[in-house]
Parts: C-alpha cells; structure tokens; sequence
C-alpha cells in the first residue's frame, strides 16, 4: 500500500504544478535610447563660463556638493548641462539632457543648435 499512496501524492503534487497557475502578466520593455556626442562638441567638455559664452546667462542653476547643473531654456527646447569636477580642475560639462517645453523628447544636438541661436541680450 506504500508504494500505492507514494505514487499518487506524486501524481497529485504534478498536477498541482501543471494547472492552475496563472501565467505571468507580459511586461512592456521602455525602447533604448542611443545617445551619441554628435554635434555635442561644442559642449561636452566646457566649463560654465564657455557655457554661458554659448547661450547666455542659464534660466535655472542647482549645486549639489562639487557637481552643479546649469539650465537653459528657449522656445524650442530645455537644455541640461551637467559639469563635474575631475580632481583638482574646474567642473566641466560630462552629460546632457533635452527636452521640448512641454516635456516631450528632443536631440540633444538640434536642442544645442537651436540655443545658440537664441537670443543673447535675454
């Protein structure tokens, strides 16, 4: 009788994992966004000061410890430059960030374009 009540808590554990359980729900992957420094270099790599030369006095400027964030704005876009200090230098631009006015995704090179033709007398 052993053998008998093994084989059926087998065949019932089985059947347990066979049925009954809820695939799980398909989950959306966000498309990847390929950033490249193509007609960046103008800003990659400048300090503040080349910064400003470039598009005038930043709309918005946040420090946080060594790192600052300058941020300028036109009718086209909104541009973030992110410098950092490497080691004893100046903080220089290492990354950026754009967007259209209303939040919608913009090239971070067309948005570099369009601000250094905005007005400089702002």
């Amino acid at each position: 009788m052993k053998p008998t009540l093994l084989t059926a808590a087998t065949a019932l554990a089985l059947t347990a994992c066979a049925t009954g359980m809820p695939h799980p729900a398909s989950v959306a992957i966000a498309p990847v966004v390929n950033y490249t420094a193509i007609g960046l270099e103008r800003v990659i790599g400048q300090d503040a000061t080349a910064l400003v030369r470039l598009f005038g006095q930043p709309d918005a400027e946040v420090r946080e410890g060594t790192a600052r964030k300058l941020q300028f704005q036109g009718p086209i876009c909104v541009l973030d430059a992110y410098l950092y200090p490497k080691g004893t230098e100046s903080a220089r631009v290492t990354y950026l960030d754009a967007r259209q006015p209303d939040g919608s995704p913009i090239d971070r090179a067309s948005c570099v374009a369009a601000l250094s033709r905005r007005d400089a007398a702002r």
